[in-house]
């Protein structure tokens, strides 16, 4: 059994990973990035071009680890349809992309949630725009009211109410935006936080260099693709908070999709009153997780050595091939 992924978000930590539990690794994706994985980083024992190269990979005995960037590359439909075993529940997928199925996850966790409108006609108070489906922050804005959001709108293709069904408009909640990273192993049944971090988003941290008077004369669009990932280590006291929404969330998933396991991360903020509201969640590794390459404070206080999210998939591999129980980790 070999370890593959796509070259790309979380690859080169997924990859490090595989060969420090000692499996034989491949990387697969675009021709220009080959040096990458097989050069500047040697993580890669294998490189093959293509967005999904099946017969190569199943030629190779290899197993996909799904990041963010193939799910939304290759789309949910295809990867549900992969004949290469892959790492997770595959029916966590609509329910992730899909916005109105996500909010039903979560809302059956009992987490707190932003307000949701179904009609921009409603909009009373400043919210964020978001497509769906895995894009990174691209696409997001900001409204203040429902002229606001008609003219920006426009362009994600969004004209009238048809054109609704792309988008979900939330509620914007003020407060630090904080994203902790959970490994659920299916295999003992214990949850771990593995790291948090926050993001570093274009244009919408750089606004925030340049004086409030100036921003009203340019007139800048606020726009919240992600660039980097900033590490961060919470309050002890919060703690509690972030690990009990895991537990319920994993709880939840088990109810309505037959389960979640592997890493995930819960995307929200901890308000002034440290409250924390979550308004999405990402059901595989996130690219938060890169800055923990070496281990995180969090995984340091549960084992002895550095384990990054991206070897803790590998180790979760390893002891299912050991125990001969990887049928119940794979899809």
């Amino acid at each position: 059994m070999r370890v593959a992924t796509y070259a790309s978000h979380s690859a080169l930590q997924i990859l490090r990973g595989a060969k420090q539990e000692g499996f034989e690794t491949i990387a697969f994706g675009k021709a220009r990035v080959r040096l990458l994985y097989t050069k500047y980083f040697p993580v890669a024992d294998y490189f093959i071009e293509g967005a999904y190269p099946e017969e190569e990979l199943l030629e190779l005995d290899a197993v996909i680890v799904p990041t963010g960037s193939f799910v939304a590359h290759l789309g949910v439909e295809l990867v549900e349809k992969m004949r290469v075993p892959y790492y997770g529940n595959k029916e966590v997928l609509k329910w992730e992309s899909d916005r109105s199925l996500e909010r039903r996850w979560l809302e059956k966790a009992g987490l707190r949630l932003p307000k949701v409108y179904e009609d921009p006609d409603d909009i009373d108070g400043p919210v964020i725009v978001k497509p769906f489906g895995a894009g990174g922050g691209r696409g997001y804005f900001l409204a203040k009211n429902s002229g606001d959001f008609w003219r920006k709108a426009e362009r994600l293709g969004v004209r009238d109410k048809e054109g609704l069904d792309r988008v979900q408009i939330q509620e914007y909640v003020v407060g630090v935006p904080v994203y902790p990273h959970y490994f659920y192993s299916k295999l003992n049944r214990e949850l771990e936080l593995m790291s948090v971090d926050r993001r570093y988003e274009s244009n919408a941290d750089a606004i925030g260099r340049i004086p409030a008077k100036e921003q009203l004369g340019l007139e800048l669009e606020t726009n919240y693709t992600v660039v980097g990932n900033i590490p961060i280590v919470l309050r002890e006291s919060l703690l509690m908070d972030v690990i009990e929404a895991g537990e319920r969330v994993v709880k939840a998933a088990e109810e309505l999709m037959g389960g979640l396991w592997g890493p995930f991360c819960l995307e929200g903020v901890f308000t002034e009153d440290m409250e924390f509201v979550v308004f999405e969640i990402s059901a595989r590794i996130v690219a938060g997780t890169n800055p923990f390459v070496n281990g995180s404070p969090y995984s340091w206080l549960r084992y002895d050595y550095p384990v990054s999210t991206g070897r803790r998939i590998a180790m979760e591999l390893r002891g299912a091939l050991e125990e001969d129980r990887l049928g119940e980790i794979l899809t």
